[in-house]
């Protein structure tokens, strides 16, 4: 090579270098009102996945620049006090809690997060009653929830929560009926001027996350992607279903009864899946048959998954356990460190952002 050419590579490198700077300025700068409000130097939330969203995962996504979030799901209050705890052994960085609101110990478990001032509380599964609101940034914390519709994140504005997460039906487990980039038209440009808005659902590259933020997104939330972080303790088989898969395996189950208002469930095809429908039948039938009452039957459908996830993600038991999972799945390709998988989507993100102010 001559000193010419040399030359002339050695300058595109620099050209390269200071594009990338340049990225990665645009992306702090989009960034900056959700990793203010969330106190991490990236505005990438971790979606709270039962069984996965443990301790492990959530300090590795903390302790990697990005907020996790730990999954209450069905713990005990007692069980969560020592959740937070062994989480605070293993990160120094801000980390915040998901609680499912229609959980019959929701009050204890939101004494729990006080008690041991977590930032950050997440409250899903249905809409907050104000009381829980009002109790949460009494006590200090910031209440994120979760708007699949613009009146909802409307009256969510009103109740005085501190940020939303609209989250797409592409995502993995229960979902709404709306998708990604229509909820993202919908609710950014008439809310991201009011309060934080985080995007979720379908996202797995750092080109998506560049274009929510330009949309007015204050930043986003993953979680098929995180799935198969080395720190995630989902078993082996679980997490080679997901590098398997592909976007078409992310299916969501069918309602069969109007009686039973199943919140539909997205996750990858097996047998489980099947039987969800049988479920429901038998379910229907002990309903005709006056052996169950409507709210007892209602929760064998939300047991039947709960069971199912763990016997799947602890156990390994891909074929008859749930195996919840995005449509992102296909972009899951190999088994990385936390740190790894919030490097490349920042830097996709910058990348993308250069892109767009060299044209």
């Amino acid at each position: 090579m001559t000193h010419s050419a040399s030359q002339q590579n050695n300058d595109a490198d620099l050209t390269d270098n200071k594009i990338l700077e340049q990225g990665h300025q645009k992306l702090n700068q989009l960034m900056t009102r959700g990793s203010e409000f969330l106190n991490c130097r990236y505005a990438i939330m971790g979606g709270a996945m039962s069984w996965v969203s443990e301790r492990h995962l959530v300090s590795a996504l903390s302790n990697a620049g990005g907020f996790g979030v730990l999954a209450c799901g069905a713990m005990s209050p007692q069980l969560l006090d020592e959740e937070i705890t062994a989480t605070k052994q293993l990160t120094q960085q801000s980390f915040g809690v998901n609680l499912i609101t229609m959980h019959p110990e929701l009050d204890k478990l939101i004494d729990v997060c006080l008690n041991h001032k977590v930032s950050h509380v997440v409250l899903a599964g249905g809409l907050p009653t104000t009381a829980s609101i009002d109790k949460l940034k009494k006590g200090g914390a910031k209440v994120i929830c979760f708007a699949p519709a613009l009146i909802l994140g409307r009256k969510l504005l009103r109740a005085g929560v501190d940020a939303l997460v609209i989250e797409g039906m592409e995502a993995g487990g229960h979902i709404g009926p709306v998708t990604t980039t229509v909820l993202a038209q919908e609710i950014l440009p008439a809310l991201a001027g009011k309060l934080p808005v985080f995007v979720a659902g379908g996202i797995a590259r750092g080109e998506s996350i560049a274009a929510f933020l330009e949309m007015g997104a204050a930043g986003v939330q993953l979680g098929t992607r995180f799935v198969c972080a080395t720190e995630s303790i989902a078993h082996p088989k679980f997490k080679q279903a997901f590098i398997r898969a592909a976007a078409r395996d992310a299916v969501t189950s069918v309602q069969i009864d109007s009686r039973l208002p199943v919140i539909p469930v997205r996750a990858l095809k097996n047998a489980t899946t099947e039987n969800f429908i049988a479920k429901q039948r038998e379910v229907a039938k002990a309903l005709d048959d006056g052996e169950l009452a409507l709210p007892d039957a209602q929760l064998m459908i939300e047991h039947y998954w709960a069971g199912s996830l763990r016997r799947a993600v602890i156990d390994g038991d891909i074929e008859n356990g749930s195996v919840m999972a995005g449509q992102s799945v296909g972009m899951v390709k190999q088994e990385e460190p936390a740190k790894d998988i919030i490097q490349n989507l920042v830097d996709e993100a910058a990348i993308a952002l250069a892109k767009r102010t060299l044209i």
